[in-house]
């Protein structure tokens, strides 16, 4: 009798254990007043019970064939901490607050600690660090990968904002984050899906650059790279091994790697290790900091970059997610079209808002270390739209222009009162039908200023800031720069360049 109990026994299969994504685990972030989608596997046809201590209905959902299961849960009002727990498992230290994507390349990457490649580390960070105790933040890093093929799933696991963890936090992001708690009370929870060195194309989705004749060019160069990647990759190797045995004072940089199946700059490529995974997670929005990478394409990054977005916003079921970027600050080797590219994203693209940065550039480093300023201005945007605050966004920005006479007036959004440090204002150029621009003179009258030239008696055209490396000085009252712009559509550099 034993024996056939034992059989029978052997013939039943042993219920899994339920499986979940890196994201949902221990210290996670939940959107609050939300209706978040929770997910995992566990055996085919498994019944999988989802409790939430804040709701007062449990769930059930069925794993289908695959193993795959998800259900859409309620949460309500910010606090913690609570658990979850699915079936035998369970998720401790969960809190209800506000949940923001951090994407982009090194200026977003960039840690709050200084390490020894010296592109990190924001200014005063030991003192920063020290005082970094704030429990109600928490940020999860998407650990850097390449996929060919969307991922479901990748390593990283949400840590409490403290003293000890605080250091390899994102710096732009952790500025962001301690605005927005100071200022509502809410926990954040930031994902911080980050990669240096890496173009916009990275980040979106293939399907977009397949289907869209304007990156037709992107994705043909990328074929091409890979069919030459087995030839490349072996002189590589040669020019490298004589690169290594050059002890010269004029050695210079090691030489670039070609472009291959595992690099990070290809096409989709992190869309797929990086973004793919977290698509099911309830946001409340994005903070961006790219665009060093595509400067070269300044023009292209003009479609490029909205047509992300927008992608983004349909692949986490939002068409309205909120969109908050930084325009890349001044430095020797940044055009004033890729911070023009990211300007008309701003004017064409809606939920959207844009840091200035022109105040904050280093024309020998493209990584300048006070992040602070970045982070508190990219919330602002966030505190004004999503949080009902009644504060300003932005500097200046420019909006229209009318020629009179000899001089052009420009108009602007975001005044609040103009404002001039250490006039007089710098960095106006004016031109006639020749378009060729001269340095102009230029008066704040009111909410508008107005520019001229004695070498200009017939203007049509202005630009402000139309440098690599400008050093404006046009603000508003609240302390913020005014973005640099131009009146004219005349053919840019990069145009045509993809």
């Amino acid at each position: 009798m034993y024996k056939l109990m034992f059989f029978l026994l052997l013939g039943i299969p042993a219920m899994a254990q339920v499986k979940l994504p890196a994201i949902i685990s221990d210290n996670m972030v939940l959107q609050q007043q939300s209706t978040v989608t929770l997910w995992g596997w566990a055996q085919p046809g498994e019944v999988v019970k989802v409790e939430g201590s804040w709701a007062k209905v449990d769930q059930t959902v069925k794993a289908d064939v695959a193993g795959k299961w998800s259900v859409r849960v309620k949460t309500g009002k910010a606090g913690g901490p609570y658990t979850l727990r699915f079936n035998d498992v369970e998720v401790r230290n969960v809190l209800l607050g506000e949940v923001w994507l951090a994407s982009g390349q090194s200026n977003m990457e960039f840690v709050v600690v200084r390490q020894s490649n010296n592109y990190t580390g924001v200014l005063n960070y030991q003192e920063e660090i020290a005082s970094a105790n704030y429990p109600n933040i928490r940020m999860i890093d998407v650990k850097n990968k390449v996929a060919d093929e969307p991922q479901e799933d990748f390593s990283g696991e949400w840590k409490v904002c403290s003293p000890q963890t605080v250091e390899n936090f994102s710096a732009v992001a952790y500025y962001f984050a301690k605005e927005v708690l100071k200022e509502t009370g809410y926990p954040v929870g930031i994902i911080n899906s980050t990669w240096g060195g890496t173009p916009a194309e990275s980040w979106t989705k293939q399907e977009v650059l397949e289907n869209d004749k304007d990156f037709k060019v992107i994705m043909d160069r990328f074929r091409q790279q890979l069919a030459e990647y087995p030839v490349a990759i072996e002189k590589h190797k040669q020019v490298m091994e004589k690169w290594k045995a050059d002890t010269s004072s004029k050695k210079g940089a090691a030489p670039r790697e070609p472009m291959g199946p595992n690099n990070s700059k290809g096409p989709y490529k992190l869309y797929n290790g990086m973004i793919a995974p977290i698509v099911n997670y309830t946001l409340k929005g994005v903070i961006w900091y790219q665009g060093e990478s595509n400067s070269d394409r300044a023009y292209q990054y003009r479609r490029l970059f909205p047509a992300m977005i927008d992608s983004w916003r349909k692949d986490f079921k939002n068409e309205d997610l909120p969109f908050y970027f930084v325009q890349i600050s001044p430095h020797r080797g940044q055009s004033p079209e890729i911070r023009d590219a990211q300007f008309y994203t701003y004017r064409t693209v809606k939920h959207t808002g844009m840091v200035v940065t022109t105040d904050n550039g280093d024309s020998l480093d493209i990584h300048p270390r006070n992040k602070k300023v970045v982070g508190e201005r990219l919330s602002r945007w966030a505190l004004k739209n999503e949080y009902g605050k009644n504060i300003s966004v932005s500097g200046p920005l420019y909006s229209s222009y009318k020629v009179e006479g000899n001089k052009i007036r420009i108009s602007f959004d975001h005044t609040g009162d103009l404002a001039v440090q250490g006039g007089p204002l710098q960095e106006f150029a004016i031109a006639g039908n020749d378009q060729q621009f001269v340095p102009a003179q230029a008066q704040i009258e009111g909410k508008t200023v107005v520019v001229w030239s004695d070498a200009v008696s017939q203007p049509v055209a202005v630009r402000f800031a139309w440098r690599n490396f400008p050093h404006p000085n046009l603000f508003n009252k609240s302390g913020l720069p005014a973005s640099p712009f131009k009146t004219d559509n005349w053919k840019q550099t990069t145009e045509g360049k993809n």
